[in-house]
């Protein structure tokens, strides 16, 4: 039995989430069915980074699987993406070593949220940006950012629902970079809690649009409260952009 780790990107506007549901269109349940018809009916569990949302996008989500088949790393990427739909490919395929683990072994993430600053409505861009056409201060957003790096209780910054105990992570980098009127909001730490990164991102824009100061943050971090925190952002925004192990 070999291990295999492989990268996925997937466009979320017709999942609803990574995960397998009792019903419902997931990208997990694409992904076993395909490896389960390449192994003639039995089944192969596939194992995931982590989890993503309904309507949230992947451009390098990680996957391990098990297989006795021998066949070769390419052969797999070609394999698997002649049964797979059109909204989810295999980029790569590596052998892996039997204890690597997709979820367990990821030393951190990087997110990227995407919004368009503008009234124009374009049509095309509705499942994968997040409209904004109102004025922001990117510098007091800048500000406000400085204070979510580091080490921290982000249960203000989570969906009140999550199961985890541990709330504390650490934030790395955050960065703004705008192009025309696309502003993408890039998140980089060791792991993020349910809903957090769009939690992030709708307090950032509460800060950009004077609902909130920058000097507030810190606040709102020691409250552990969500709902001392913004809105949470749409999820057509989010990316997952790279796992890092």
């Amino acid at each position: 039995m070999q291990r295999y780790k492989a990268i996925i990107s997937y466009d979320g506007t017709g999942f609803l989430g990574y995960q397998v549901q009792p019903k419902g269109r997931t990208v997990q349940a694409e992904l076993e069915a395909a490896l389960e018809k390449i192994h003639k009916g039995i089944p192969v569990k596939v194992t995931a980074s982590g989890r993503t949302d309904a309507g949230v996008h992947a451009k390098g989500q990680v996957i391990h699987f098990d297989s006795p088949l021998a066949i070769p790393e390419d052969r797999w990427v070609v394999a698997l993406n002649s049964l797979l739909p059109e909204d989810l490919a295999v980029l790569f395929v590596e052998k892996a070593d039997n204890a690597f683990h997709a979820r367990f072994d990821a030393a951190g993430k990087e997110y990227r949220y995407q919004l368009q600053l503008s009234g124009f409505r374009d049509p095309f861009q509705r499942n994968y940006v997040y409209r904004y056409p109102y004025a922001l201060n990117l510098e007091a957003m800048r500000e406000a950012s400085r204070y979510l790096l580091g080490t921290h209780d982000f249960t203000s910054f989570c969906a009140a629902k999550t199961e985890v105990q541990d709330k504390v992570r650490t934030i790395k980098e955050i960065d703004f970079l705008l192009d025309g009127d696309l502003l993408t909001i890039r998140f980089v730490g060791t792991g993020f809690l349910y809903n957090m990164v769009r939690i992030l991102v709708g307090t950032l824009l509460a800060v950009g649009s004077g609902d909130l100061s920058p000097e507030e943050i810190p606040s709102i971090l020691e409250k552990k409260d969500r709902s001392a925190a913004g809105k949470t952002a749409p999820a057509r925004g989010l990316y997952l952009w790279e796992v890092f192990y």
